[in-house]
């Protein structure tokens, strides 16, 4: 083969790319593969760039739209990363993740930005936003700020953001989003969820104007039977699936020997823990897309990799990962809400208040984990360091210490 032919297979631009989060273990390299990107827009050389294989795609439920299985977004400030933006882009990568709330618009007013100077990008771009607002008067005027923030008419799909029980996609909402797709508003409607997610994915179809659904997806709560029902259900129903969450808690760390272990037989397969993750989501056909955050080109080019590697997880690969999670499981927070406000009698929003302790310890995020966490209600912030949480701990599919994370939590994020 002459160099002017010359291609980078799947597996040579994984290798390539892999994100060396495992310091004791392996330094991947991705400086080769974002350099040869980036020079892209560089002088021509004569030396040839190598070809990027193309992001694969998948139908979105019935929508009749197909997106990239990876997706760019979250909560990230792109006023400032513009270069997320287009390199995903060029990569292939056209389903694009926000919402009315993150970075305080910032995420939003970004992607604006981008469009501003980009304008002929908007139309390659499956857009998807999110109100935090549940009635009908509030969607309208985020849906409208998102409109002057985004530089655009129009937003593909928008979701209710973090909804935690049925109840709260209200029957008027639907004719809300009839009449918004009507007026070429809106294309698609649906809903976000952190927690709860099995019983919200079951009850969906019955609902009847649901066309996508976003929602916390990991190789730690894929294989429990009430997941896969709710899937096998908006599958069904043609409810397009949107996974985030994927990494289920964060990289895995190199501690113990079962943590060395596990790196190491990923590493020698040619991908890292973080790519083996994205995979196995990605090995449920039902999985449109997963978004991931990438908050710079190191991660967004190793999840790229992952992506355009076709190369599947084999079932002791899955095996491994699912005894990892189940020998861990206590560090974990399922999202199974329902459960401890069963046991405790009330809302008691401890799957929220762990999701932001999430955000600080494993996103590095304190600011976001802080503001999140004042938005509480006060009695019940008061409340961590004082209630029992016995009852919690005891209902607890993950036999998580409870009581001892929610007063942990009341230090470190008040």
């Amino acid at each position: 083969m002459t160099p002017e032919n010359k291609k980078l297979t799947r597996r040579d631009f994984i290798k390539d790319a892999g994100i060396g989060g495992i310091s004791t273990l392996v330094s991947l390299a991705t400086g080769g593969l974002v350099g040869n990107l980036m020079a892209q827009d560089a002088t021509p050389t004569e030396t040839p760039k190598p070809e990027i294989p193309p992001m694969p795609k998948r139908p979105f439920g019935k929508t009749g739209v197909n997106v990239s299985i990876l997706a760019v977004g979250g909560i990230t400030d792109f006023t400032t990363n513009q270069i997320i933006l287009k390199k995903s882009l060029d990569w292939g990568i056209n389903y694009w993740d926000t919402a009315d709330c993150y970075n305080g618009g910032n995420s939003e007013i970004g992607i604006g930005q981008f469009f501003e100077k980009n304008p002929d990008a908007r139309k390659k771009v499956f857009l998807v936003s999110k109100s935090c607002e549940r009635s009908l008067d509030g969607m309208s005027k985020l849906l409208a700020r998102s409109f002057e923030r985004m530089k655009t008419d129009y937003i593909d799909l928008y979701f209710i953001h973090g909804i935690s029980n049925i109840k709260e996609m209200a029957p008027e909402m639907k004719g809300w989003a009839e009449k918004m797709k009507k007026e070429g508003k809106i294309k698609f409607f649906g809903f976000s969820a952190h927690k709860n997610m099995a019983e919200l994915l079951q009850m969906a179809p019955s609902l009847g104007f649901i066309d996508g659904i976003m929602m916390t997806y990991n190789y730690r709560i894929m294989h429990k039977d009430d997941m896969k029902k709710g899937v096998e259900e908006c599958q069904k129903a043609g409810i397009g699936l949107t996974a985030m969450k994927t990494q289920g808690g964060g990289q895995v760390k190199t501690d113990t020997e079962e943590e060395l272990k596990l790196a190491g037989q990923f590493i020698q397969k040619g991908y890292t823990p973080h790519q083996a993750k994205l995979k196995a989501v990605w090995q449920n056909p039902a999985i449109a897309t997963i978004c991931s955050a990438m908050y710079n080109l190191t991660v967004l080019s190793a999840n790229v990799a992952a992506a355009v590697d076709n190369t599947k997880l084999e079932l002791s690969d899955l095996m491994e990962l699912k005894t990892y999670a189940a020998k861990n499981c206590s560090g974990y927070c399922a999202g199974c809400a329902s459960i401890c406000d069963a046991a405790m009698g009330r809302d008691s929003h401890i799957a929220d208040v762990m999701r932001y302790v999430m955000y600080q310890k494993e996103y590095g995020d304190a600011e976001m984990a802080r503001r999140e966490f004042a938005s509480l209600p006060e009695d019940v912030r008061y409340s961590l360091r004082h209630l029992d949480f016995a009852a919690a701990e005891h209902a607890c599919p993950q036999k998580m210490p409870i009581g001892k994370i929610m007063r942990e939590a009341a230090d470190l994020l008040a």
